[in-house]
């Protein structure tokens, strides 16, 4: 039988029957390896960017890729289709449905059952339910998708926080991630979260960010007061360029360059000094407390200060110049 992995689907509701997962560097376990195990790859809307595939000399050599693909320029560009369907998404969905037989696969669904199950003993349990006493990004991330029951509009910036959002809040609903992805804007999250909140006013817009993006564009704070644009902050703070430091810890053995942030202004008082309340957590135990107390202002611009453990890495993880395969589910790994 032919097994198909879906791919270029993580804006889907993660309650979804057959969504197991999203790709990628940081992506989930068995979505990544088994990509390089299924039969047919069918990808969908996607540019097959490095940030997926890891090493295209070793993406997925056994299957035979259908890729439908708006944007011409992108088929055939990285990796070569059998089948290219150069049309809108959707149509080309409703085209294909009735050709295609119901089958089970429960053996295909068994091994990412297995792979989920390993995923969460060695990495999720941790970032959810740390052993140490220092905060973890996993930890608040969780602690937010309890309290908003994963429908709120979550707008990332870059750098780990991103990695750690898109792999642990509960998106319910379809048009909730907002992000610039593999673009790396960083100083993205607080502007285009405005957008988000004027756009559909009558959802919770949260803006998680990392110290380094925040600084960026920092200035906004005082137009979302000027405009009382309800927009919900929360700043994941390690006082590190978080994703620059993992990479130079595990791929540079340690050498950090202009990683670590020694100068960073207070940003509760930078909040307040907008007018905004400055909420600042540096225990485990306060998370909850603190996320229920900005959501029941409902009323106030809410700006969360998250000191997080400055030596966390976000793991699985895709070296560069690796295969998919080859990815790492924890430090013992290395």
């Amino acid at each position: 039988p032919v097994a198909s992995t879906l791919l270029g689907l993580s804006t889907m509701p993660t309650n979804h029957p057959l969504y197991v997962g999203y790709l990628g560097m940081h992506g989930n376990y068995g979505p990544n390896v088994l990509t390089n195990s299924c039969d047919v790859l069918i990808a969908i809307g996607m540019r097959f960017d490095d940030r997926v595939t890891g090493n295209v000399a070793k993406y997925a050599k056994q299957a035979k890729v259908v890729h439908i693909e708006l944007d011409k320029a992108e088929i055939n560009k990285i990796v070569k289709a059998d089948v290219a369907v150069h049309a809108d998404a959707k149509e080309a969905l409703k085209a294909l449905l009735p050709l295609i037989n119901e089958n089970k696969h429960a053996e295909w669904h068994r091994r990412f059952t297995e792979a989920a199950r390993v995923e969460n003993e060695k990495v999720i349990q941790f970032d959810y339910y740390p052993l140490e006493k220092s905060l973890r990004m996993g930890e608040v991330i969780r602690e937010l998708g309890e309290l908003t029951k994963g429908e709120s509009v979550i707008v990332t910036d870059v750098g780990q926080h991103q990695m750690v959002t898109s792999r642990y809040y509960p998106f319910r609903k379809t048009r909730s991630n907002i992000t610039s992805g593999g673009a790396g804007t960083m100083g993205f999250a607080l502007p285009a979260a405005m957008g988000a909140a004027m756009a559909v006013p009558n959802r919770q817009v949260i803006a998680i960010i990392g110290d380094g993006g925040f600084q960026m564009t920092v200035q906004e704070l005082g137009t979302i007061m000027q405009y009382q644009i309800p927009v919900k902050i929360i700043v994941l703070n390690n006082n590190f360029l978080g994703m620059v430091r993992q990479w130079q810890q595990l791929d540079y053995g340690g050498r950090y360059s202009h990683s670590y942030m020694d100068a960073l202004p207070d940003f509760v008082k930078l909040a307040e000094a907008y007018g905004h309340v400055g909420i600042r957590v540096d225990k485990p135990g306060d998370v909850e407390g603190a996320l229920r107390e900005a959501f029941n202002r409902k009323n106030d611009l809410v700006f969360l200060d998250f000191q997080v453990d400055q030596t966390e890495n976000v793991y699985p993880m895709v070296q560069g110049g690796k295969g998919l395969t080859d990815m790492i589910l924890s430090a013992e790994d290395l």
